[in-house]
Parts: structure tokens; sequence; C-alpha cells
């Protein structure tokens, strides 16, 4: 959980404001760990802009140092990260976070939902989870129209379901309705994407009776749990706090469908 500076080593644009940043450490900073879930927080170059901004973990790769982020270019932190160019630097927070536990999940069928920006942290799962002997993986992958970034790298590790908007591409709709029209059953779900899909998903998961597991996008400021910023209602209450509470950076941000009040 260190600031680290790190060299870019490819920066390009994969649909309309979507771009893919990856990142190099140097040979005595690689963590030991890097897993699908967990998120780093990159800083603007600008010195007017003093927070990091959270970003989920793409793809990581130990042995060449890197790790790769796919993010959307939604404000100014973001939009000067898409001026990186191969050469330069940037300074990175993390690794941070609690990623997806995929050891229970071997042996089973296990479904990946992805929507928008959401897509991303499922590469890095669906390429860990395809390791596994006897695991049988299928990715759900949500677009606004036929820019369907990422998909061809889903469909090198696993079964790929997609949906659009738009019905530029695959299933009409949402990533459910992928789902549903391809008759898919699942032990285990794992989601990230936009609220109202999570919503749907802990749903629809409690309806199949799949173990649900979602990853939650929020505001961060710190990273590392002291700003409380980023906190998410749960069902239960804190047994430190006493609040229904929980922070999405430090416990999160994946948590069991079960434990949060969607």
């Amino acid at each position: 959980m260190k600031k680290t500076s790190m060299l870019v080593t490819e920066s390009r644009a994969l649909a309309e404001g979507i771009y893919s940043l990856t990142l190099q450490y140097g040979p005595e900073d690689v963590p030991e760990e890097a897993g699908p879930g967990q998120f780093a927080g990159i800083f603007p170059g600008d010195s007017s802009m003093l927070l990091m901004r959270p970003i989920s973990i793409c793809r990581y790769n130990k042995e060449e140092r890197s790790i790769r982020f796919v993010y959307r270019s939604a404000g100014k932190g973001t939009k000067s990260f898409t001026a990186l160019q191969p050469g330069d630097r940037a300074d990175m927070l993390g690794i941070l976070g609690k990623g997806y536990d995929t050891e229970p999940m071997a042996g089973k069928n296990v479904l990946l939902l992805g929507g928008g920006i959401g897509i991303p942290p499922m590469l890095e799962l669906a390429a860990r989870l395809s390791e596994k002997e006897g695991t049988r993986v299928t990715a759900a992958l949500g677009y606004r129209n036929g820019e369907l970034f990422l998909k061809e790298e889903f469909e090198q590790v696993c079964t790929v379901l997609t949906a659009t908007e738009d019905g530029s591409f695959g299933t009409k709709g949402n990533v459910l309705d992928a789902v549903r029209g391809a008759g898919i059953s699942a032990d285990v779900i794992c989601a990230c994407g936009p609220m109202p899909m999570l919503r749907a998903v802990k749903a629809y998961a409690a309806e199949t009776g799949a173990r649900c597991f979602i990853s939650l996008e929020e505001r961060m400021a710190c990273g590392v749990g002291a700003c409380l910023g980023c906190v998410a209602p749960t069902v239960k209450k804190d047994a430190h706090s006493h609040v229904n509470n929980t922070r999405v950076c430090t416990e999160g941000p994946v948590f069991d469908a079960a434990d949060i009040a969607l």
C-alpha cells in the first residue's frame, strides 16, 4: 500500500471515451499479488489535482512487471491520463482493496457479468478462473453499442455472451437478457457495473440460488479507509461502529451480495 513511480509502456484508446493504460514496476517494486477485483490509485500529473483516481485492475503480469488498467475518461483527472505516452511516468498507490477469492470457485460453473466500465476487472478474473481445472467460465458483457472493447481478449479465456443497449450486436438489452436468452445456469455469479445492474443481479442470484459476489464502484478520496468517503450500506451492523455501513476501499470493493443493502 505504497506510492510507486511507474513507467508507462502503453496508452491508447479502445473505444469512444475508453482507454487502456499499462504501467510497469521497477524490479524492486513488484508486488507478490495483484488480484482480480482489486484496484490502484493513479495520480494525475497536475499538482492542482491532489487525489488519486481509483481504477480496477484489468490484467496483472508479475513476470513482465506490468499492470494494466482500462478506464473511462470521465473528468479532469482521468482525462489527464489520456495524454500519457510510453516512456512517461505516473505515480500509483496500491495495490488496494479486497478482490475476488477464486479458490472456492474452482471446479464450478461461474458466470461473470460486466456492464460498461465494469467489464475490465472481469478480464483478470476470467483469466485466473480459466486456469483452474474443471472450472467453466462464461462472461456476459454489456455495452452501449457495437464498440465491443476487450471482447476478443475475453474470448481467449472463456465463453462470451454480449448484450448491447442499441441492439447493434448480440442480445438487445442487458447482460441478464443475454444470460436468460442463452439458458445459462451458474453456481457462482460475479458482477461489476452500475448500481441498477447490481441490484438486478443480486435479485437474479437469489432467484436461481447462485452464490453472488459484486464489485461496488464508489467515489474515493484516500483509498485506504481513513476518510470514510466511500461507505456503502450493509444488511448487518458493523461490530465496531454499530452502523449499517462498510468502507468500499478497504472491506471491498468486492462483497458477498447478500451482505450489501442495494
